[in-house]
């Protein structure tokens, strides 16, 4: 499967699986200046969220935990490294396959679990961030480590198993930031994938991940798209970003 500067192609099947299930997963995509690139930004912009969170005297802003759980966003117009992989020829192809002829970036971020004791994050989707019924959008949960159990990766749930694929309203998980959006005992699928592989799922798509018991980091650049802009609930603005990179199948 090429990955750099030509289409690839992604299996009638695949596109099945997602509309079926919500779903699909590529396997060893990104390439080795990928990886290089993504892993070396997340370390550089650990170190300036480590200094702000110095600077303001505490060990946690929102739902990042210093030197344990990392959430860094929207980090892309200070990095070409990010800009080129967002708007590049494989994330295209991606959202050529799941939204459609027409995409925008909505949101990009860093999700980065230390070593021995980076925290697990409970059963969610991720329009239950949004908060309010919209157009689903894509996430692709791009592996720059090798995905494990032990390491704390993404588990998901089809929609047949979550008994939905609508937007369901989520509850604030009690002493944490979390939201909450399913509490039944189906497992769900781990994903047990190479570095350089990516997870692409609707946004209304539950999915959690564990504890990462082992001496490593779990690096994971999660890039998101949307078929349309989404608004906030009151129509007054963004809810996220909206720029644009796919019109009519083309950048």
């Amino acid at each position: 499967m090429k990955t750099q500067n030509s289409r690839f192609a992604i299996s009638s099947a695949q596109k099945f699986q997602f509309q079926r299930d919500g779903y699909f997963i590529l396997e060893r995509v990104l390439s080795a200046q990928q990886l290089t690139g993504l892993r070396e930004e997340a370390a550089r912009f650990v170190e300036i969220m480590d200094a702000e969170m110095d600077a303001l005297g505490t060990t946690q802003i929102g739902i990042t935990h210093k030197d344990n759980r990392y959430f860094i966003g929207n980090k892309f117009t200070e990095s070409s490294i990010l800009r080129a992989f967002l708007f590049g020829d494989l994330m295209a192809e991606i959202c050529r396959a799941t939204l459609g002829e027409n995409a925008w970036l909505f949101y990009e971020q860093f999700v980065l679990k230390a070593g021995e004791k980076g925290m697990s994050f409970g059963w969610h989707q991720d329009s239950g961030y949004v908060g309010y019924p919209h157009r689903p959008y894509l996430s692709c949960w791009c592996a720059l480590d090798d995905m494990t159990i032990e390491n704390g990766t993404v588990s998901l749930l089809t929609y047949d198993q979550a008994g939905t694929r609508e937007f369901v309203p989520h509850a604030p998980e009690e002493n944490s930031s979390e939201m909450i959006g399913y509490r039944g005992e189906n497992p769900g699928a781990p994903a047990i994938v190479p570095a350089g592989s990516i997870a692409a799922f609707s946004s209304t798509v539950f999915h959690r991940s564990g504890v990462n018991t082992t001496e490593n980091w779990r690096r994971v650049y999660l890039a998101q798209y949307s078929a349309e802009p989404i608004l906030k609930q009151d129509g007054s603005g963004l809810w996220g970003h909206a720029v644009p990179f796919l019109e009519n199948g083309e950048k």
